[in-house]
């Protein structure tokens, strides 16, 4: 299509048609997804077999490191659970902090992972915390979920080793301390806004969630010794400290044996495997828990984990079919039509991008790449390029919805309607992008 307003509409009906089959029909969200997919890409006028193609694509790069990362945090979530160590870490949160004060440290937790962390390994290793700090306190899951969700989210958004502000600041010429400065002063107060402070005050609105235990808490699951605390806040600490371990070693480190070692070691693939490791042996040779034991616990955690990646898959095909259709570039065009000063336009086009096609990373590529020539042109100091760059991570953390694949992995996750997810993560997310771009327009004046 070579009108950009004609591309918007096909994209808006198509979102419209797959909020509608999941909300008003009740089709399953894979198959909505795949369905409106392959509807979408044959609105787009592309060959049938283009379109299957791109299905194919999306659904193969989502799942090559999700599928793993999900499968692997489900059995070390499972094992955690089934002995009780889950339990025991969210018992002594709240005994240290309240809980009242619960929210304010899983925020903190949440943007110091969320520096090192992608959002979707940090979230699936915390997860199992925060569903379990629900049961304990009898709060719904996304009062403690969010707080953790908005340091995450915000982190991913604004600052290095992310993919998304690496390749903003490559592309724009930020300089990377004033982008880390910049990027901790609006994303902290972002996560707070978005995160403590709206789940304490939104909290009893319907999209928190139910009291009960989400799918993936198996209540029929063998039972196994208690693990204790120690142990248990070790098979949660492993995986995360050998990632930061890589990240650090990455940044410090020439390359050479060493710092092949401690990448190699603290990919989240291998991170995973050796915490799922410790904790089996752990039960298996401190508490004498039977080997069968152990293999059902872990069998039985991939269960509600195969829904999750069926979704995520199916999410991030729609996602692709959305790339390869130019949709970006189309309403990028329609954007462009108005003049409006730059980090304004890097925040809204931006935004557009990340509501049409669902990825924050390359909304945030797209415009970077088309701002970058205003960029040029304006003149900017140093501290106003970098503040673009927040410009740019904010609008692309608005209206997370159903074309993006960490909706569908906050939903699956925590055990929530579609319904329940818009109210509370979609609408948490939307408020964190919207108070770093004030923060960053407030501070644009003083650089």
């Amino acid at each position: 299509m070579s009108e950009p307003w004609a591309s918007l509409s096909v994209v808006a009906v198509s979102i419209v048609v797959l909020i509608a089959m999941v909300l008003r029909w009740k089709v399953p969200a894979f198959i909505a997804l795949l369905v409106v997919a392959l509807g979408t890409g044959i609105a787009f006028g592309a060959p049938p077999a283009d379109v299957i193609a791109a299905v194919r694509k999306g659904t193969g790069e989502a799942l090559g490191f999700v599928a793993v990362v999900i499968g692997l945090g489900a059995m070390l979530g499972g094992l955690l659970e089934a002995s009780g160590g889950i339990g025991v870490l969210a018992n002594r949160l709240l005994d240290a902090f309240g809980e009242r004060r619960a929210p304010w440290a899983l925020v903190v937790i949440g943007t110091l992972v969320g520096i090192p962390l992608f959002f979707d390994v940090g979230f699936i290793v915390l997860a199992p915390l925060v569903v379990t700090l629900s049961l304990r306190a009898r709060r719904r899951v996304m009062y403690f979920a969010l707080p953790l969700l908005a340091g995450l989210l915000t982190m991913h958004a604004l600052l290095p080793p992310h993919p998304g502000p690496v390749a903003v600041a490559e592309l724009i010429g930020t300089d990377y301390g004033l982008l880390a400065l910049y990027g901790l002063a609006c994303g902290i107060p972002a996560a707070v806004i978005a995160g403590p402070v709206f789940a304490v005050l939104a909290h009893g609105q319907s999209g928190f969630g139910e009291g009960g235990p989400p799918p993936r808490f198996d209540e029929n699951a063998p039972a196994i010794a208690a693990i204790g605390f120690v142990p248990a806040l070790g098979g949660m600490l492993i995986p995360l400290s050998l990632i930061l371990l890589a990240a650090l070693a990455g940044g410090v480190l020439p390359q050479g044996p060493s710092r092949s070692f401690l990448e190699f070691i603290g990919h989240p693939f291998t991170a995973l495997i050796l915490a799922c490791a410790f904790v089996g042996l752990w039960l298996r040779l401190r508490l004498d828990a039977p080997l069968q034991t152990i293999s059902d616990v872990m069998t039985r955690a991939l269960a509600p984990a195969g829904l999750m990646v069926l979704v995520v898959g199916a999410g991030a095909a729609y996602k692709e079919v959305l790339i390869q259709s130019g949709a970006g570039e189309q309403i990028t065009a329609a954007v462009s039509a108005f003049a409006l000063a730059v980090p304004v336009f890097a925040f809204l086009l931006a935004a557009f991008v990340r509501v049409a096609q669902g990825s924050a990373t390359v909304a945030m590529v797209t415009a970077a790449g088309l701002a970058a020539p205003l960029i040029a042109q304006a003149g900017l100091s140093p501290g106003q390029v970098a503040l673009v760059t927040v410009s740019i991570g904010a609008g692309a953390s608005v209206a997370s919805h159903v074309n993006d694949t960490g909706f569908w992995l906050v939903k699956q996750y925590l055990g929530l309607t579609e319904t329940q997810t818009f109210r509370s993560w979609t609408l948490s997310a939307t408020i964190a992008g919207f108070v770093m771009f004030a923060i960053a327009m407030l501070l644009w004046s003083f650089t």
